[in-house]
């Protein structure tokens, strides 16, 4: 199953390489209360999207009383590594307690602008050029757990606030006065929220949080000229606390379906809402549909009747292995999703293991195979060949029964046979154990199994690194992972030249 279309690249192509640990930092902390353990942590990174092509990227870490603002190059010296700080802004309010940032541009002369939030509630947005504070949002009754800035407009930014509300603030000057133009609140949260995020139209947002809750809302038309007072979207389009058993903390579009995660559960889920479609007109808020039934866990404008052909509002899709988390949360995955590039998802668990899936690979999975089901019917084609990335396991000897199983789509009764050497060489037959570990990785036919990381590396010398966020650059050629100790781990593809640090 491939979820979402994805470009074809050659067997050999770039595009399949993951990457490949090179560097890690540590931000020494020197705050105004050093003794607490919990600030030397940094909780967010987010990379600056508004580069030009070829730009050597830069991203922002955020810590609570600082940020660290670097810039990775691709060609570095041994001794240097690729990360060069450029910035370090700390926040001298008593109350800081910062968690999560966004990037943004000023309106007027597009400079870099960083917002970063936290316990205080206050949405504080720097100028990166000069490391200064230029304006701060306020409005929320709780503590902001997420940002993100629309992909749509770098002057239209979301923030998800223990006050169970989403914030739609706009940067634009006919909005100083008056900066939150839309709430997203009323009936769509019980509990404080975790996680913001919206759609590349910019059109909807995704909320999450301790109530284990998912919604779906609409944006409305926002308004251009300066407004009083917000306009309140009481209801979202979709609410279901049906995907997950627990706090959900990361939640996240991929096109038009959904990633997610929550606690405890070691997976991160991909769903689809069903008759949802982002190209379709969008609703209007009197379409929502409203709690008045308390008993329903899952309620859908886009859905309103079931049918025998659509018996549920959603459909779960895939299922990826995220192993020990423990009882950790506020963790974050990042897909990296651009035009032409391979979709590829990240995550860092709670034992310094950061895993890698190439979504791609799914649907080149099952090309694959269906040319070897082909192969060993009579007078079938030869083998296709094998690309580079399906490892072969030589432990038991390979089988043509094995293929014709898995001609008859019967991955899970492949029985063991002896045929002759030479229609074995004809056929390309691969063991058991090779076919079992590719369906594990690869397969997407089960929406109730788990596919294992195509990639998982684990770092040396950080026992105990609690990953909080990944982020991806904008080209896809650099991948971060911030967390505990106030530590970066830095992972690459695509190295120019042969100067990176040996993996560890």
């Amino acid at each position: 199953m491939a979820p979402v279309q994805v470009p074809k690249a050659p067997a050999e192509s770039g595009e399949w390489e993951l990457p490949k640990y090179r560097a890690s930092f540590t931000f020494e902390h020197d705050g105004k209360n050093s003794s607490n353990a919990e600030k030397g942590e940094f909780f967010d990174i987010k990379f600056y999207p508004y580069s030009p092509a070829g730009a050597s990227p830069v991203f922002a870490a955020v810590s609570k009383e600082f940020v660290v603002v670097c810039r990775l190059n691709q060609v570095f010296e041994r001794d240097r590594g690729p990360c060069e700080v450029l910035r370090v802004i700390r926040d001298e309010d008593e109350e800081a307690a910062n968690c999560t940032c966004c990037w943004t541009k000023d309106p007027e002369t597009e400079r870099a602008w960083l917002c970063i939030a936290g316990a205080d509630a206050k949405v504080k947005i720097y100028n990166i050029a000069e490391g200064k504070l230029v304006k701060t949002l306020v409005g929320h009754g709780g503590g902001i757990n997420d940002l993100a800035t629309s992909p749509a407009n770098p002057w239209i930014v979301a923030s998800a606030s223990d006050d169970t509300t989403v914030r739609i603030w706009s940067l634009a000057p006919a909005h100083v006065q008056q900066p939150c133009v839309c709430l997203l609140g009323g009936e769509g949260h019980s509990w404080d929220l975790l996680s913001v995020a919206f759609h590349d139209t910019g059109r909807h947002v995704l909320s999450a949080g301790h109530d284990q809750v998912i919604n779906l809302w609409t944006i409305p038309d926002l308004p251009t000229e300066h407004v009083d007072v917000p306009i309140v979207i009481h209801y979202p389009q979709f609410s279901t606390s049906e995907v997950h058993n627990n706090l959900v903390d990361c939640v996240a579009f991929y096109g038009d379906l959904i990633l997610s995660r929550a606690c405890h559960e070691d997976t991160i889920v991909l769903w689809r809402i069903e008759g949802f479609h982002s190209d379709d007109p969008p609703l209007l808020p009197s379409q929502a549909p409203t709690t008045y039934d308390t008993s329903k866990q899952t309620r859908s404008a886009f859905t309103p009747t079931l049918s025998p052909s659509r018996p549920s509002h959603f459909t779960r899709l895939l299922q990826f292995y995220t192993p020990d988390c423990s009882a950790q949360f506020y963790m974050r995955f990042k897909v990296f999703h651009a035009p032409d590039k391979h979709p590829i998802l990240a995550f860092c668990n709670a034992k310094s293991k950061t895993m890698f899936w190439d979504i791609a690979r799914f649907g080149a999975y099952d090309h694959y195979l269906a040319g070897l089901r082909a192969a060993i019917k009579p007078g079938g084609p030869p083998p296709p060949v094998k690309p580079s990335w399906l490892t072969v396991k030589r432990k038991k000897k390979d089988n043509v029964s094995t293929l014709r199983n898995l001609a008859e789509g019967d991955k899970d009764s492949l029985v063991s046979a002896s045929p002759d050497p030479e229609t074995m060489l004809t056929l390309g037959g691969f063991s058991q154990d090779t076919l079992l570990e590719w369906a594990n990785l690869y397969d997407a036919s089960d929406s109730h199994g788990i596919l294992n990381p195509h990639r998982m590396v684990p770092i040396d010398g950080t026992a105990g690194f609690v990953g909080r966020q990944v982020a991806w650059s904008p080209e896809g050629d650099w991948c971060v992972v911030v967390g505990n100790h106030n530590r970066a781990l830095i992972y690459q593809r695509w190295p120019k030249d042969g100067k990176a640090s040996t993996p560890a």
